[in-house]
């Protein structure tokens, strides 16, 4: 086992209490073992998971909280056991760092739902019982599974959101084989999710309507993301023009909305997946009995997946929109992602600004 970076300070940014403030953090990460990698990190992604548990919004908290879980950097070293794995790779890390290996869901690649949970990438307990810390920091140490490869040609800085922002619309379409030209879908939200939901979409020929309360988003839908639609979900009129139209909707939507109203926009055996977190789901069972329609959730994806996601992505030149920002912005550039005041994910550039 190599003892490099054993004693090494780890530059973070971190929260010490629920207000969530975000200052300079100083720690040490564990040495490199025989299967884990070592990355340095480039660029992080914020994610509202940030502002979740900075602020302690699940009560589960355990401070200092070192946020971030869509990770970029190069590879600085690694384990005597690594096979896919060399010093100068691009990688990504996204959401979890462990799992038990040995669940159905671990052996399926689907470790996010490892039977014993997953490990969160911050703020989640590890095996040697020390507390996760995430990729407001200069580098990760990180099992070999964990890891996932991210083309030279692609850039960091755009791989950065698409370990979690990414993953999370990709998953349920996935699962639900909306990479079928042809067929349409319905985006609820564009936000960091809802507008890669719109990206994907476009790739694999779906014909998409994005559905929004806000009209100030109709210009990006529709001419910067190549939306085919953009109605307005407020406005009864427009909604019933696509009343049985959708095959597949994505909420990405957190604020309280009606589940009903975006329903009845679905097909006979059409789906919706909820990726968004709303306070509640309130629907008529109607609106599923009566049209065969269903509705699922969705967490981010496994491994597996994740690494066809990025290869997807590079293949097709597809690139999250992002607000690239020094990590002395921080608590600022939160408190716009709350307002929803960013096109469309906020990148930290950790390597030119964490000194």
């Amino acid at each position: 086992m190599s003892t490099e970076g054993a004693t090494e300070n780890c530059l973070a940014w971190a929260a010490r209490d629920d207000s969530g403030f975000l200052s300079p953090y100083t720690f040490n990460r564990r040495a490199v073992g025989s299967d884990d990698v070592s990355v340095k990190i480039t660029h992080c992604g914020i994610c509202y998971a940030d502002v979740v548990w900075t602020r302690n919004k699940f009560g589960d908290s355990m401070y200092p909280v070192v946020p971030g879980h869509e990770i970029a950097g190069i590879v600085l070293e690694v384990g005597s056991n690594v096979q896919n794995f060399k010093v100068g790779d691009h990688v990504g890390v996204g959401t979890f760092v462990n799992s038990c290996r040995d669940c159905e869901y671990c052996n399926d690649f689907l470790e996010v739902h490892c039977a014993k949970g997953a490990i969160r990438t911050f703020n989640s307990v590890d095996v040697d019982g020390t507390i996760t810390k995430g990729g407001y920091s200069s580098y990760i140490v990180v099992l070999e599974r964990y890891c996932h490869k991210i083309p030279d040609n692609y850039p960091l800085a755009s791989a950065a959101p698409l370990l979690c922002a990414g993953i999370t619309v990709y998953t349920p379409m996935m699962r639900h084989k909306m990479n079928q030209p042809g067929k349409s879908l319905g985006v609820i939200g564009l936000g960091g999710l809802g507008h890669m939901a719109v990206k994907f979409g476009k790739a694999f020929g779906l014909n998409v309507t994005v559905l929004s309360t806000s009209i100030s988003k109709k210009e990006d839908a529709l001419n910067l993301l190549g939306a085919d639609k953009f109605v307005i979900s407020s406005d009864k009129d427009q909604m019933k023009t696509l009343e049985k139209s959708l095959d597949f909707i994505i909420d990405t939507a957190s604020g309280d909305h009606s589940f009903d109203m975006y329903l009845s926009l679905l097909k006979t055996g059409g789906a919706m997946a909820v990726v968004g977190v709303p306070s509640e789901i309130k629907f008529h069972p109607i609106n599923l009995i009566l049209g065969m329609r269903s509705i699922s959730g969705s967490a981010t994806g496994g491994t597996k997946l994740k690494q066809e996601m990025i290869d997807f992505c590079a293949a097709n030149k597809i690139y999250p929109e992002i607000e690239v920002i020094p990590v002395q912005y921080v608590n600022e550039a939160l408190e716009r992602m709350i307002n929803s005041d960013v096109k469309y994910r906020f990148v930290i550039d950790i390597e030119n600004s964490l000194k």
